[in-house]
């Protein structure tokens, strides 16, 4: 699954234009590698995402085409 689709999936972003643009932006790593929108995420990759002065650290458990909001929490492991 791409990187973008992943994050809004998982609701990580929670639209697919604003996870391409923070990719482009380069606040998107991948297995500590800047990642683009078009990467390929597997199971046991860990994303690592900078909002501003915060940065959170997943890793994904699952990867799912749609998933209900209330149960997203379930594609990912926060790591910190």
């Amino acid at each position: 699954m791409r990187l973008d689709k992943y994050l809004k999936v998982s609701r990580l972003i929670k639209r697919r234009p604003v996870a391409n643009e923070a990719c482009d932006a380069g606040r998107i790593k991948v297995n500590d590698k800047v990642a683009k929108a078009s990467l390929n995420v597997k199971v046991g990759d860990i994303i690592e995402i900078g909002f501003g002065d915060k940065t959170v650290r997943v890793e994904v458990l699952s990867l799912e085409e749609t998933y209900k909001k209330d149960e997203a929490r379930e594609l990912y492991k926060v790591l910190s």
